[in-house]
């Protein structure tokens, strides 16, 4: 894509022409919009009929800064923003319990104690993920193979940790949401970026995946991992390892087999991935794949 070094221009920088504009006499003709450089004018950039402007500067920057930090080769690691660590699990069921014991009469409080016992029990995924996010790093450097999730809480959130715990870069790409949207404190600030299009992040967090380890999640997980999956076996990008973490979760919640069975997808298409349960089964498949 973006590959080469390029050769200095003999036209100015943008830089440069951006500090040698200097307002003119106030007239109302420097005082009109049309009179602002366009480059320098956000709200001609913001107008909708820029939206394909805005996609090619959100597919650049990123790109351009993770080839300035020579960043080739990623493990992209997908799941739920809503999985607690064990600690903040284990507090929310204590006092969800305590609220229940005051008012055992409440259904809401009755689901609020099931809610926060199914988050404890999810939690280990979590574990998990900072397990991985630290073996990958550990075992590889930046040089290698870099952690990268969807720069948020929960299970992204652990496996950034686990890079950073491990002194590890690892990258984080946020979308903006109306919840869940913050990055984790754990991505390494140089290389936690914000997106508006989720095409976009999509592509970006494939661009450079040499493996892909999918933990339980919601829609967003896998609206991930199925347009992954179709990719994949559509030859629009090479073969990688899936990895599905939680064969229990990912049988209850998909089907795969009916698909078969309907004809709507080939039995072939079952060997696109494969289950894990531990972070150590998962990094054992991923240095594999990768020659490590």
């Amino acid at each position: 894509m973006f590959v080469g070094k390029r050769k200095k221009s003999p036209f100015a920088s943008a830089h440069e022409e951006a500090a040698a504009t200097r307002p003119c006499t106030d007239t109302p003709q420097c005082r009109s919009a049309s009179y602002r450089p366009a480059f320098q004018d956000p709200d001609f950039l913001l107008r909708d009929e820029l939206r394909p402007v805005r996609l090619q500067l959100e597919v650049l920057k990123p790109e351009l800064i993770l080839q300035e930090q020579h960043i080739e080769s990623t493990v992209v690691i997908f799941g739920s923003a809503r999985i607690p660590d064990p600690e903040t699990a284990e507090s929310q069921l204590v006092s969800a319990r305590a609220e229940y014991a005051t008012n055992s009469n409440d259904p809401l409080l009755g689901k609020k104690v099931e809610k926060a016992r199914k988050a404890l029990e999810n939690s280990r995924y979590y574990d998990e993920a900072r397990k991985l996010g630290h073996l990958i790093s550990i075992n590889t450097g930046k040089d290698k193979l870099m952690v990268v999730t969807g720069g948020g809480p929960g299970i992204m959130e652990a496996a950034n940790r686990g890079a950073h715990e491990a002194g590890i870069p690892s990258i984080g790409m946020n979308i903006t949401l109306p919840h869940e949207q913050s990055p984790n404190s754990y991505i390494t600030p140089d290389l936690n970026f914000q997106f508006h299009y989720f095409a976009i992040r999509k592509m970006h967090l494939l661009m450079r995946a040499k493996s892909l380890v999918a933990f339980p999640g919601g829609f967003g997980t896998l609206d991930e991992l199925f347009e992954t999956l179709t990719l994949i076996q559509t030859h629009k990008v090479q073969p990688i390892p899936v990895l599905l973490f939680g064969q229990a979760f990912w049988e209850r919640i998909i089907n795969f087999d009916a698909l078969v069975e309907e004809g709507t997808i080939s039995a072939e298409d079952l060997d696109l991935f494969v289950y894990v349960e531990t972070a150590e089964e998962a990094w054992e498949i991923i240095s594999e794949a990768n020659d490590l």
